[in-house]
């Protein structure tokens, strides 16, 4: 099993910048590469980023690419996404996903962390 804790959502103006946070915890979260996900209103859930522990490999949407990236720090086992030049089209909830990389990149999920709002103004 694998916990997943979000934080770092808030509200921010057009332009801002917010960075969120993904806590992993459990025995087995080491076999597991972490991605993010966000829902926007009344749409479907859908891939924003991931990244494994253990390689430089990155994967980013193209819709937020050079305006996210996402980052980790294995010793905390925590995934971070620094948001910047956020739009009102980026509000959405945003979740934290475990599975394998090639997993998370056709947006196949294993476990799910219980979100955090984001909610951009302009």
């Amino acid at each position: 099993q694998v916990q997943l804790v979000e934080s770092g959502g808030g509200l921010v103006q057009a332009g801002g910048s917010l960075r969120l946070s993904c806590a992993a915890s459990g025995r087995t979260v080491s076999n597991y590469a972490i991605g993010w996900f966000r829902q926007p209103p009344g749409k479907e859930r859908e891939f924003v980023a991931a990244i494994p522990w253990s390689s430089g490999l990155t994967s980013i949407a193209d819709d937020v690419k050079g305006r996210f990236t996402i980052s980790r720090e294995s010793a905390k086992n925590t995934v971070y996404l620094q948001t910047n030049s956020l739009k009102p089209e980026d509000t959405a909830v945003y979740y934290c996903a475990a599975a394998s990389f090639a997993k998370l990149i056709r947006s196949s999920v294993d476990y799910w962390g219980q979100g955090t709002q984001v909610t951009v103004s302009s």
